[in-house]
This record gives structure tokens, C-alpha cells and sequence, in this order.
């Protein structure tokens, strides 16, 4: 046996009890002993499939992955400021985020990251989950069992954010169908999934609210608790597995039952093998003691690191005691904070601290468990590390991803009351309106202008409806999916595609109805043929809106926006849609415009479809012409057929064939736009 061989050897005979307890507490039966020799011992010649890592990846057995990272730095780059009116620049400077950070989380650890407002807490999540790193400097290792690694570490990890973000209209259960038909191994049958979705509901407390529907977390659409939901979270992860959970301040917003409930729950996880790291802030003292481990940070640097017993030991070194009836966490947090007014003095104390820690038995152990890990790594770890963390591909099948997230949209779509019911009686209530104001028009001369703009209405009110419908709920979707698409469940693309299918049906639907009730009340030609031309061109219009209605959610991201940048970015095209301006007073610098505007290729076809056909349309010598109150010679009628009403207009029939073709292309083209920009959008998110 080498020398090297002798060495671990002996590091394990004399500290493998002592790192059971520092690493894991008091709790015993946390990871035995004999599972962590298999990490630091001696390792036996072993079949690939039998692997520790590939077992713990496959989600069966003990997890026995140790996470541990070495000398992480980071910093930003500030970009330079230059003052026009000053004549002054501000050269680029580097942010310092994070100096020569470390630390160990073995199997069993429930880790507590934690420091005042800007400590680094969150920067070090990002490093560790290699998320959200895109503008860092970041130096030093990331390691699982003592191999580097980088961006697969979102492979074999769950990160659980603060946010809880669901679809609201599903169940609990559906949810985690929903996930576990995605996300764990295509090897595994539909009823090997769903049973364990059965086991996760029943080791995350779920079964109460299993059918229940999750609702949402704010308004009026209430569903379960917030605890009820932070625990769904986990059990969303929970499915595939993992042996490292990240959580992103677990207990934020609840009360201290819920908060306690919920590390309750991260508890139990943890003593089944798993690391758990948690970025919280100002956990009670009761919250504060179910931690086995606490990393404290003060200004990118380590203030501590062991556990809550050791910590108030150190700070005790320290000089700095916990007063007695004080809570600990917030003694920590009082003193490692940088005081505003009292930054020089507060700085002094923080880096006598952190330099207090560099120079202990703690910080030195931490050194040597790396550097333990770092030496125990034979070939095959690298191999199946290698495997298990490169790049990811989907766990399911393109088949199965469009059929999932087809029935998820569809089965969303119309249990939403909101979205369904009151569409379908705002659609009714307005043409009822609509309708009865411009009942059985007459067609004369006043009525041609009557008709004229209740044809042009007919395609506004359903381009407005439609995409003001898409406005209010796409957005506020587009959060779930980007975070859904960063794990790797689902091909963006695919989840749009499924998503404008599964709406297309109630789209039309409205549309027609709408259409249909109108076209009769208001007295349009009264031919079966001109009917359904003027409901395909109104559906038409309606679907082209809708895509606009993507694209606008697409790019800014945000209802609110949205609904704000709309109407300036409409009405555009709604001015050159040939009713508010001649198409023949058309400045030529906005001509791009009218070519691109729906409304103009839309009108222009209905009103070749209403007046094509009228030979004479009555003009009675009493009839008032723009004001002109004379006796009126039949001669000097304005419309004396549809044909003088088409030409007043600037409209041409001969034009129905490059509309049509004008149409289908806006169609396809504001749909394929939509669909690239979105899938850059979420390329973006996820890097």
C-alpha cells in the first residue's frame, strides 16, 4: 500500500467519528459511519451501475455525495461613467464580492448560510448552483467528492428559489404528475413515476392537500398555505432524487409554525443522505439549533464555519458573547453587519473576526477535509462525474413533452373561471351592446358610413379583445416556464407550440361568437356565403392580434408593461387601417406602416364582401350629404352602388388575393417572431 494509501487511512481511523458529529450533529443515525468510509477509505473495484454517484443520481440508495468548495472569489466588473456635461469619466473598476470562501458539506448536513444585507450569501448560491454567474469573475473549485466541476452542477442538484411558482389551476398531485412524466429517468415506466410521486407527497406531509388545487399565492384565486406550497417546492425536486438541495431563504414569508415545519422538513431530508445548503435570514433561535451546520459570511469573506455550538465557542474567543435570552443568529448577524455612520469602526471588527477564523482549528479542518476528498479520487469518479454532470439532455421524449405540456395547457386553460367563464360572457355582453347600437342598419346613405365603421369595429373589438386576453395571463406565465425550461424539463419550443394550440380553440370560439351575433343584429349582406367570409376574415384578424399579443408578453416580460407599451404600439396600425385616414393620404415615410397593419388588409376585404354585390343604394332627395342640407338631384348622390362606396374608400377587389396572402403571412411571420424571440429570451434566462 503507497504512502498516500497509509495516510487517509490513518485520517480515517482517527476523525471519522469526530466528522460524523461536526458534520452532521448529534444525530447518529444521520449517515452511519461505515457509509462514510466508503468516501475517505480505501475504495474497492466496483461495477459502473453499482457506483455510489450513479446510484445516488438514479435516486435509489443512500445519497453519498460530498459537496465542498475551495478558495471561491468573485468579483464584477463596474462599468465606467462618462459625463457629457462634465467632461469627466469614471474608469471601470472591479467589485470585490467574494474572497477566498471554503467550506465542506457532507452527506446528512443541513447547512445555514448566513450574514447581513450584501455579505455574499446569495453570490455564493449562484457559484455553488453555477446559475445566474454570467457577469462574474469567479475563481477557485466547486467539487463533489473531491472532483471539479462547473455548470453540471444543476445536474445533479435541486435548487429550490424563494418564489413558489406554480400553475394555479392544477392540483398538488397533477403538479408533481406533471414533473415526474418529465423529469425522471425515460427508463422508467409511467407507474414506476406516478408511485413515486405517491411516496414524495407522503415523505413531504402533502397527502391533506393532494387534491387540492395549488391556487395562487397572492389575489383572489387562494388555493393551499404558503407552507403547503414551500413544501410542494421541495417534493417538485424531491422526485429525481438529487443529493444536493439549494434553497433560497426556505422560510421567507411565513410564520414561525410554517418556518418551523418546513426546516422540519429539510431535517428529515438531510438524514437521508442528502446536503442541504439554505441562504436564510434571521432565523429564530428554535430555527437557529435545527441546523447541524452554519456558515457565516460578513463582506464576501468567512466569519465561521461549523456548528452552533462551535460558533458560539468561537465568538466567545472572540470577545464578542452572545448576550444570555439573546437570540443567537441575531447576535451574529448584529455583530458582523456593517453599521451605516460607523463603517470604519464595523469593518475593523468583521475582518478581526474573519481573520480569527482563517487562523482556527475549524478553517484548518475544513482545509484538510478538502484536500482528503481532493486525494481519495480514483478514475472512475472523474468518469462518472463526467457523465453524470456534463451537458444535459431532456429526460423525456419530444413525444412526450408536447403530449404533457399540451394537456397542462389545455387542462389549465378551462378550469381558469376567469379566463374561460368571463370571456365567453364579456364576448356576449359586448356584442349584445354592439349589436343593438347599430341594430339592422339601412343601407343608404347615412347607413354607408354606419356600415363602414361597425365593419371596421368587427375587427378592432376582437383584435383588442384577443390580445389584451393574452396580455393579462401570458406574462405572468412566462416566470414558471423560464424557471421549468432552467431545469431542463421541457424544449421551449415545444411548450410554445402546445401552449397557442391548446388556446386556439377558445380563441375561435369567441371569435365566431362574437362575429356571428353581430353580423346578424347589425343587418349585413344576408347571404350564407358572405357570412362566412366575414367571420374567416374576423378570426383571421383575431389570430394575427393574438400572436402580436405573444410577442408584446415575449418581450417585456411583464403584464404590467405590457399592457402599458400596447396601445402606443397599436394604434399605429390602427390609424392606417383605412378608416381614420384614406389609404391614399398616406404620407410615404409611414407607408412601411399601413403595409404592415392587419387592420387595412382585414377591412379591405370586408367591405369588397359587404358592398361588392349592391348594384344601387337608395338616395332620397331630402337625404343630408356631410352637412349639406339642399335638396339633393339624384345625379349628385355620393354612394349610388357598392362599387362607388369601394372607390371612395381607395379600396380595390382586385386586392383580395394579395390581402389574403398579406394576412398569412403577418399570421406566420408574428408567430415565428414570437417563438425566436422567446427562445432566445429563455436561452438568455439561462446562462
Amino acid at each position: 500500500m503507497s504512502s498516500s494509501e497509509d495516510e487517509r487511512k490513518a485520517l480515517l481511523s482517527e476523525g471519522a467519528i469526530l466528522e460524523a458529529h461536526h458534520y452532521m450533529g448529534n444525530d447518529a443515525t444521520a449517515v452511519p459511519v461505515s457509509d462514510l468510509d466508503q468516501s475517505f477509505g480505501e475504495r474497492k473495484p466496483r461495477a459502473r451501475h453499482t457506483s455510489r454517484l450513479s446510484v445516488a443520481f438514479e435516486g435509489s440508495g443512500l445519497h453519498n455525495i460530498s459537496l465542498a468548495w475551495k478558495d471561491i472569489s468573485v468579483s464584477v466588473t463596474v462599468p465606467g461613467k462618462k459625463s457629457i456635461l462634465k467632461r469627466e469619466y469614471t474608469p471601470p473598476i472591479e467589485k470585490r464580492i467574494l474572497t477566498n470562501v471554503s467550506g465542506v458539506a457532507a452527506p446528512g448536513c443541513l447547512l445555514a448560510i448566513m450574514g447581513a444585507s450584501g455579505s455574499g450569501k446569495s453570490t455564493l448560491l449562484n457559484v455553488l448552483t453555477a446559475r445566474n454567474t454570467k457577469s462574474y469573475n469567479i475563481q477557485g473549485e466547486v467539487m463533489l467528492n473531491g472532483v471539479s466541476v462547473s455548470n453540471g452542477m444543476r445536474n445533479i442538484s435541486a435548487y429550490v428559489q424563494q418564489s413558489d411558482l406554480f400553475i394555479h389551476t392544477l392540483t398538488v398531485r397533477e403538479q408533481l404528475q406533471f414533473r415526474a412524466l418529465l423529469r425522471m429517468d425515460k427508463k422508467l415506466d409511467k407507474r414506476a413515476r406516478l408511485a413515486r410521486v405517491e411516496e414524495v407527497i407522503t415523505e413531504m406531509g402533502l397527502q391533506g392537500c393532494a387534491n387540492s388545487r395549488i391556487g395562487a399565492a397572492h389575489g383572489t384565486k387562494k388555493g393551499i398555505s404558503g407552507g403547503e406550497r414551500k413544501r410542494l417546492s421541495f417534493a417538485s425536486e424531491a422526485l429525481t432524487n438529487p443529493p444536493i438541495f439549494f434553497c433560497d431563504e426556505p422560510t421567507s414569508s411565513l410564520d414561525t409554525f410554517m418556518a418551523q415545519s418546513i426546516v422540519h422538513t429539510l431535517q428529515k431530508m438531510a438524514s437521508r443522505g442528502r446536503v442541504i445548503l439554505c441562504t436564510i435570514h434571521q432565523p429564530s433561535s428554535e430555527l437557529f439549533a435545527l441546523f447541524t451546520q452554519v456558515l457565516l459570511l460578513s463582506e464576501g469573506r468567512v466569519a465561521f464555519m461549523g456548528t452552533s455550538q462551535e460558533c458560539i465557542e468561537f465568538f466567545n474567543r472572540q470577545h464578542f458573547t452572545c448576550p444570555p435570552n439573546f437570540n443567537p443568529s441575531d447576535h451574529y448577524i448584529l455583530t458582523l453587519a456593517i453599521v451605516p455612520g460607523k463603517e470604519e469602526e464595523a469593518r475593523t471588527r468583521t475582518k478581526a473576526i474573519c481573520d480569527g477564523f482563517s487562523e482556527s482549528h475549524q478553517a484548518r479542518y475544513i482545509d484538510q477535509q478538502i484536500e482528503t476528498q481532493k486525494r481519495g479520487v480514483d478514475f472512475s469518479d472523474h468518469i462518472l462525474l463526467n457523465e453524470v454532470t456534463g451537458e444535459s439532455r431532456y429526460s423525456s421524449s419530444i413525444v412526450s413533452q408536447f403530449t404533457n405540456l399540451f394537456w397542462r395547457s389545455w387542462t389549465s386553460q378551462y378550469r381558469d373561471d376567469m379566463l374561460f367563464g368571463v370571456r365567453i360572457m364579456q364576448t356576449v355582453v359586448m356584442a349584445l351592446v354592439l349589436g343593438l347600437v347599430y341594430l339592422q342598419l339601412d343601407v343608404d346613405q347615412k347607413g354607408v358610413m354606419n356600415i363602414n365603421g361597425a365593419l371596421f369595429l368587427l375587427v378592432t373589438n376582437t383584435s383588442f379583445t384577443n390580445m389584451f386576453a393574452v396580455l393579462s395571463s401570458f406574462p405572468e406565465e412566462m416566470g414558471i416556464v423560464m424557471r421549468e425550461y432552467g431545469t431542463g424539463l421541457y424544449r421551449i419550443d415545444l411548450y410554445f407550440i402546445t401552449k397557442t394550440v391548446s388556446e386556439l380553440p377558445l380563441f375561435t370560439f369567441v371569435t365566431l361568437l362574437f362575429a356571428t351575433t353581430t353580423y346578424w343584429m347589425m343587418g349585413f349582406r344576408e347571404t350564407f356565403e358572405a357570412y362566412v367570409i366575414a367571420c374567416g376574415i374576423t378570426l383571421v384578424a383575431g389570430i394575427i392580434s393574438v400572436n402580436v399579443g405573444y410577442l408584446i408578453s415575449v418581450i417585456t416580460g411583464d403584464t404590467t408593461l405590457a399592457l402599458s407599451v400596447t396601445s402606443p404600439a397599436i394604434i399605429p396600425f390602427l390609424l392606417f387601417g383605412g378608416v381614420l385616414l384614406n389609404p391614399d393620404s398616406t404620407p410615404d415615410y409611414f407607408i412601411w406602416l399601413e403595409k404592415l397593419s392587419w387592420f387595412k388588409y382585414s377591412y379591405e376585404i370586408l367591405m369588397v364582401n359587404q358592398w361588392e354585390d349592391y348594384d344601387y343604394i337608395e338616395c332620397e332627395n331630402s337625404t343630408a350629404i356631410y352637412n349639406v342640407t339642399d335638396q339633393c338631384p339624384s345625379d349628385d348622390c355620393l354612394f349610388r352602388s357598392g362599387q362607388d362606396v369601394l372607390d371612395y374608400n381607395s379600396l380595390d377587389k382586385d386586392n383580395i388575393g394579395e390581402d389574403l396572402g398579406i394576412l398569412g403571412a403577418l399570421w406566420c411571420g408574428i408567430y415565428l417572431l414570437s417563438l425566436i424571440c422567446l427562445i432566445i429570451r429563455a436561452r438568455l434566462s439561462k446562462e
